[in-house]
């Protein structure tokens, strides 16, 4: 059984496929620069590109299970050949895929999925662990960590148990057609991200709060649009409910409870100074 991991340097991809060859797994690993992708040895690391068709002729070539991604590139742009690749899964003879979706609203490879005989399931992870790495520098070298809007809480999920929920899926019966919604097990603000950070690494480190208007000032240092800025504002200010409700998912699909804040900062300890 070789199952292949698209986007397999990312987020999601990594520990995936790390989870597949630990459990005994072939794994054929997509990237698009395999020179640098430092996957575990015993991945079979292959170049290609997600959103080029061309690319992807022979990839499937074996492969009875396929975690996809929605979105390809360095913006994250949705994929929109997602009937062609679901074309060429289907004739190499793969039967099951998951698929990591990087938004709500349905790509073309979602819809292709959706409509194809495929067993699928979507995993809608809210945000990332990770995501608070972009605090790493502040942590490291003042101990603040400047941001804006307090009060939002977000029920984080470690990247680690999104790939362990797409290992189920992949490996396992029982979920096909299903749309899972991935958290952690708690939800927090940015104070108590901060408060739990320290807490981890022993160092004393604190949150100051940015005004809305520091915060647009600093997207668009950063080079941001005012289509982002609104989306950022929006999911800042009036987060949709699905972002810090609480779900028992990564357990209930995988067996184990999902892991916490705390072990995250323990395991990227280095990135912070720690």
């Amino acid at each position: 059984m070789t199952i292949l991991v698209t986007g397999a340097t990312g987020n999601v991809g990594r520990p995936l496929v790390g989870q597949l060859l630990a459990d005994g797994h072939r794994v054929r690993a997509l990237t698009r620069n395999p020179a640098t992708a430092g996957l575990p040895d015993g991945a079979e690391v292959v170049a290609g590109d997600l959103a080029d068709t061309a690319s992807l002729s022979e990839m499937f070539t074996g492969v009875t299970a396929a975690h996809l991604i929605s979105f390809a590139g360095d913006d994250y742009a949705p994929l929109d050949n997602g009937g062609a690749i679901v074309e060429l899964a289907q004739r190499a003879g793969t039967r099951r895929v998951s698929v990591l979706k990087g938004d709500t609203d349905k790509t073309d490879l979602d819809l292709a999925v959706e409509a194809s005989d495929l067993e699928w399931a979507a995993l809608a992870p809210v945000e990332f662990m990770s995501n608070t790495l972009e605090w790493a520098d502040a942590v490291r070298e003042t101990g603040v960590v400047r941001d804006g809007f307090a009060r939002m809480k977000s029920a984080m999920v470690h990247d680690a148990d999104v790939a362990a929920v797409a290992a189920a899926v992949l490996t396992g019966a029982g979920h096909a057609g299903r749309e899972y919604w991935l958290t952690g097990p708690q939800a927090l603000t940015p104070p108590e991200k901060v408060r739990v950070i320290g807490e981890a690494l022993g160092r004393d480190v604190r949150f100051a709060e940015l005004s809305q208007d520091e915060m647009v000032a600093r997207w668009r240092e950063q080079g941001f649009g005012d289509s982002d800025i609104e989306f950022f504002l929006w999911m800042r200010a009036d987060p949709p409910e699905a972002g810090y409700t609480v779900l028992p998912t990564v357990e209930e699909v995988t067996g184990r409870p999902a892991r916490d804040f705390t072990r995250w900062v323990r395991e990227n300890a280095a990135a912070f100074g720690g």
